[in-house]
């Protein structure tokens, strides 16, 4: 190759390189033309393999003019990458510029567990109706769990009351909140309208719709002249309170120890796919029971209720499995309707 003809392409090089790098926008540009002009595959090393068939007087003067288009061609990239670099750095700052005065996002909210928030509307709605809210002992005694509402040690009716003893004589975990009636009327003159939550525990075989460890919510109305209509009516009011406006009762006679009649309550609303469900039982409190109260039968009349606070969750939010609402699995939680 002759001299003059490699100087040209030399020149060229450095003109049209400097043009390129002049229209390059952003830093990524950048750098891949500073590789393709000035890196081991680059341009200017391709024109310099054509200095071998040059004469020796002639290299020393491509190789100065190879130095100064390089010099070139670097100052060029060095200029364009301040002008770029500001540019990007701009507008990366306009972008994420944030306004202190902003509000920030808000933080995510949780929601009450299933069985809180039944315990909850159930009092809600029996607050309308003048009820208040007390809590009993989970730790209770024969004595008050039994006896005082009128399940004597040999009743057979304790067998389905089988619970958890404690090593203390006479000592229990309790198997209903039905104990809270008897310590709420010995302590409160009637009237008395009281709604009394808390945890029961039975010996029971887990399964879908059974566990050891549950929850009751127990009702107590003792005044003069109660009547089962007055339980019937407010518990008609509770289930359409809890299951919405179209829900339907139906009362079946029942039986328990501590009320006298007794009734099994059924609810029917549009969500129930099983036609009716047993909700809960309930009964006029009996006059052995409101005498262990401290309470004269002849004078005050009473009506008591107990329903279980897992079903109704269940229930309200269509829980398949009485397990899951002791498990923790947020996705359920996630996932209620």
């Amino acid at each position: 190759m002759e001299l003059a003809a490699l100087e040209k392409q030399l020149r060229t090089l450095q003109t049209e390189s400097t043009t390129k790098i002049g229209a390059a926008s952003s830093l990524a540009d950048l750098e891949e033309l500073g590789s393709s002009l000035l890196g081991k595959k680059g341009a200017l090393t391709d024109l310099l393999r054509g200095i071998g068939s040059l004469s020796a007087e002639d290299r020393p003067k491509i190789g100065a003019l190879a130095n100064e288009v390089r010099t070139a061609i670097e100052a060029a990239l060095e200029s364009r990458r301040t002008v770029a670099g500001a540019a990007e750095l701009s507008a990366r700052i306009a972008n994420e510029t944030e306004d202190a005065t902003t509000p920030g996002p808000l933080p995510a909210f949780g929601s009450l567990h299933p069985i809180p928030e039944t315990i909850s509307a159930i009092g809600q709605i029996m607050g309308s109706f003048g009820f208040t809210v007390a809590e009993g002992q989970e730790v209770e005694d024969d004595v008050t769990n039994f006896q005082l509402l009128n399940i004597p040690e040999d009743h057979p009716s304790r067998d389905l009351w089988d619970t958890l003893y404690l090593r203390e004589p006479g000592r229990l975990l309790r198997t209903h909140t039905s104990p809270g009636q008897i310590r709420t009327m010995r302590a409160v003159e009637p009237p008395i309208r009281v709604i009394l939550p808390g945890r029961c525990f039975r010996y029971e075989a887990v399964d879908a719709s059974h566990g050891f460890e549950f929850h009751q919510v127990e009702g107590l109305l003792v005044d003069r002249g109660t009547t089962l209509a007055d339980l019937k009516g407010i518990l008609d009011e509770l289930a359409r309170g809890l299951f919405g406006p179209a829900a339907r009762t139906r009362f079946r006679p029942g039986y328990y120890p501590f009320t006298e009649p007794s009734v099994a309550v059924d609810v029917s609303w549009g969500g129930s796919k099983d036609g009716w469900m047993t909700i809960l039982g309930a009964g006029m409190v009996h006059p052995i029971v409101l005498e262990n109260g401290g309470i004269d039968p002849e004078t005050h009349q009473g009506f008591a209720f107990g329903l279980g606070v897992e079903r109704i969750a269940m229930l309200r939010h269509g829980i398949p499995d009485l397990r899951a609402l002791l498990e923790n699995d947020l996705r359920m939680l996630r996932g209620l309707r």
